[in-house]
């Protein structure tokens, strides 16, 4: 098994190109299906988590190939199965947005129960719920969610809470279903607004992007379109965060600054200098931040995604600070490994109590989820001496190339397999 090393007391410097967004491309992915036209998506990042998407549509008989190393060619002309791979589904939640768009185009569905990160519950029910108002009849049976509709119609769907794959999910189906379809208390994060844009190229009718309540006009056939997916916002936070965190300073290019409110503001309440410069972002720590309380909310509030890092960051801050899970309540398993590198940190229920500054030093470390190792990688930059990665697949998951990203600013890490030899990241990879 490959391991991460990281030799921890370097200022970042210099600048870091951001990749594509994983939370957008995995939907516009699944969106795919809903056409029999060529779709080409740019801007794609080499992840691990593309790469299971890629082989679930491939599964159903859908051709993608790589055009190259960031853009794929999706063609789902010859669609054949209506059944998601349980194998592959149980690596990530992302697979449970393939049954709004299959029933959509198929009149049916099979999707196992989802995987991923064990986060917290986010239960499937209003994505059900809204699927069923639309007439699908949904069961559950031996681990498989089965649905069937023989034509999918508009409804009104009100959400207990804005839940992102959700309100993906319920887009992508009624981009075609008969009638209007109108989504109250809509997701409303970039990655949700950048798969509506997609589907607005390949004809669907939205109306209300961007905010809490969105209106679809289902038409009767959608076409192939060409996309630029947007850039990560959650990657762009975390490398804010590393910068900041060593005293760095650098420039994160290639970003929508917009999509950044949250994390620009809580930098500066810390002291940390960012300059927006449109099209990328300017960040110099001081070497003296200031705690912090944060509060996880859905956009625009702070993400949950970049919860971990900051929590990373705070423990070079002068003094003690809360940070706050309003999102999923089983989001702290960065903590355990951070105290291995002499974090001070202690959690109450759903929030965490950070006093710094902590002299973090180097130690070995198992990767929990795709967060906790971004986090785990902030404090490790700060830190003494080595710290040793294990479980580094779900930094493959999320964070495209980020061994070569991190040596360009200057940081001291290397990746290793169990006979010492070195290798390349997933994105160096090209074609299939």
């Amino acid at each position: 098994m490959a391991q991460l090393l990281i030799e921890g007391g370097t200022r970042l410097v210099g600048r870091v190109p951001i990749s594509g967004s994983k939370n957008a491309v995995l939907p516009i992915l699944a969106a795919c299906l809903l056409t029999d036209e060529e779709c080409r998506l740019k801007n794609v990042p080499r992840l691990e988590d593309v790469s299971t998407m890629k082989s679930l549509l491939e599964g159903m008989g859908v051709q993608i190939r790589w055009l190259d190393p960031q853009q794929l060619q999706v063609n789902a002309q010859r669609l054949a199965r209506s059944e998601v791979l349980a194998t592959m589904a149980n690596r990530m939640r992302a697979s449970f947005l393939l049954i709004g768009p299959l029933l959509a185009r198929r009149g049916e569905a099979r999707v196992p129960k989802p995987g991923g990160d064990d986060i917290g519950m986010r239960r499937v029910e209003q994505h059900l719920h809204g699927l069923r108002l639309m007439g699908a009849h949904v069961e559950l049976v031996d681990g498989e969610y089965v649905a069937r509709a023989d034509r999918l119609h508009g409804a009104t769907i009100h959400l207990d809470m804005p839940t992102v794959t959700g309100t993906e999910n319920l887009m992508m189906a009624a981009a075609t279903a008969d009638g209007i379809t109108t989504i109250h208390n809509a997701a409303r994060e970039p990655h949700v607004v950048d798969l509506a844009m997609f589907l607005g190229k390949m004809g669907a009718q939205i109306n209300g992007i961007g905010t809490d309540v969105l209106q679809i006009e289902g038409v009767t056939e959608l076409s192939g379109a060409t996309h630029r997916v947007i850039p990560d916002n959650i990657e762009a936070g975390t490398y804010a965060f590393a910068i900041a965190a060593t005293g760095g300073e650098a420039v994160l290019e290639d970003v929508q600054t917009a999509d950044l409110r949250a994390v620009m503001l809580k930098l500066r309440e810390a002291g940390v200098e960012v300059e927006d410069q449109t099209h990328s972002l300017w960040v110099q720590g001081n070497g003296r931040l200031q705690p912090v309380d944060v509060t996880t909310w859905p956009h625009p509030g702070f993400p949950t995604d970049l919860q971990a890092p900051f929590v990373s960051l705070m423990t070079q801050a002068q003094g003690k600070c809360v940070i706050s899970e309003a999102v999923f309540e089983n989001r702290f398993q960065h903590v355990p490994e951070l105290r291995k590198l002499g974090a001070d940190i202690y959690v109450e229920g759903r929030s965490a109590m950070v006093s710094g500054p902590s002299k973090l030093h180097g130690a070995a470390v198992s990767v929990p989820d795709i967060r906790s190792g971004a986090a785990l990688v902030v404090a490790a930059l700060c830190a003494t001496g080595t710290t040793r990665f294990d479980n580094i697949y779900h930094l493959d998951r999320g964070y495209q190339d980020i061994v070569a990203k991190l040596e360009r600013v200057g940081a001291q890490i290397s990746r290793v397999g169990d006979a010492g030899d070195v290798h390349p990241d997933l994105s160096r990879v090209v074609g299939d």
